[in-house]
């Protein structure tokens, strides 16, 4: 699926792959962010930590009548407030997205996968 616009020169049609990695680009320069994790458990519990190739396994894209609805899955950093961390993940976001992309994000929903230590 994708998202297509209609303008007075033609129509445009961006593909959900190339929203996941603007999305998660924006995802890791926020603080406190290890990594965009995979929305499906590997085994044990555990998941998979995403290279900015992958970006697209987790980050989905709904396009609603009211606007673009993003599901983000992500690993955050040990120690950090966890609130404060999401919160700065939905604003940067929702700024990026419509800045670049020029149509409305109805909801940004943060999915936190796992907590990790770094040492």
């Amino acid at each position: 699926m994708s998202i297509k616009k209609n303008t007075a020169l033609g129509s445009i049609k961006i593909s959900d792959e190339a929203i996941a990695t603007l999305t998660g680009s924006a995802v890791m320069e926020c603080y406190g962010v290890v990594g965009m994790a995979s929305q499906k458990v590997i085994k044990d519990g555990f998941y998979e930590l995403l290279k900015r190739d992958n970006f697209s396994k987790g980050v989905i894209i709904n396009n609603k009548p009211e606007g673009i609805e993003v599901d983000l899955y992500v690993v955050i950093s040990y120690g950090v407030k966890v609130t404060e961390v999401v919160n700065e993940i939905q604003k940067r976001v929702k700024y990026t997205l419509e800045k670049t992309l020029n149509m409305d994000v109805c909801s940004v929903n943060v999915y936190v996968q796992g907590i990790k230590v770094i040492g």
